[in-house]
């Protein structure tokens, strides 16, 4: 009878064991396809909409950046609400003094704007989305494999990226924090050794784009949800 007892008793502990065994399994795999779903194949980025109220702060900083500076009118007289109406319809240019704002040459952009500008101007809307955090810039980019690739043929790659911006001494500050790709660090020896360098010290010497940026940048800050740049004379 004991043995018996003991017999069903240790049948009844395999039972459980397998039982413990098949769930432990069955959450593993649901984790790693659920990892797989989001890294190796994920979906678009919902496109960044403005409110009614931010589409006018967004719309008033890009006419700021495009329009043709105003000529002092002291020596032209104001024109007249006819003029203006004819002008505008004709969509012709009057000759004007040139003249400089100081408040034009300084530039912010919200996080949100950068992303609704992304959405409304290019075709990464749903492929490209922006962060900014405090002296860092994050990029989060899906990249459609060509379909004849083996294996991951036709999927999305998704590739993320950060950069610190900053201005100390006189300078500004601008240096890769490393590229991801699928959520894996691409190693420094593949980005060419560039990792974590200021890149506007390391080739700003050396002419070039990087010594240009930085002779017209008077200050350059990222912060939480904005970013900021004050240009030069």
């Amino acid at each position: 009878m004991n043995n018996q007892y003991a017999n069903q008793k240790n049948k009844y502990h395999w039972l459980k064991l397998i039982i413990v065994v098949i769930i432990v399994a069955a959450v593993t795999s649901a984790l790693t396809i659920g990892l797989m779903m989001r890294y190796l194949f994920p979906k678009e980025f919902e496109p960044v909409t403005l409110s009614a109220q931010e589409k006018i702060v967004l719309k008033a900083k890009i006419n700021k950046l495009e329009d043709v500076p105003r000529s002092q009118k002291h020596d032209r007289g104001e024109k007249t609400k006819t003029a203006a109406s004819q002008e505008t319809k004709s969509n012709t240019l009057e000759p004007e003094r040139y003249t400089e704002d100081e408040a034009n040459r300084r530039v912010s952009f919200s996080e949100r704007e950068l992303n609704a500008l992304i959405a409304q101007n290019t075709d990464l809307a749903t492929k490209l989305a922006i962060d900014l955090s405090d002296n860092l810039a994050s990029a989060k980019l899906l990249v459609p494999l060509d379909p004849e690739l083996p294996f991951i043929g036709g999927k999305t790659l998704k590739v993320t990226a950060g950069v610190e911006l900053r201005y100390a001494d006189q300078q500004p500050i601008v240096v890769l924090k490393g590229i991801s790709f699928w959520g894996v660090p691409v190693p420094n020896a593949w980005l060419g050794g560039i990792k974590n360098i200021d890149l506007v010290k390391e080739f700003g010497s050396s002419g070039g784009f990087w010594q240009l940026f930085s002779a017209g940048v008077d200050e350059i800050r990222v912060e939480e949800g904005l970013l900021t740049i004050q240009l030069k004379e």
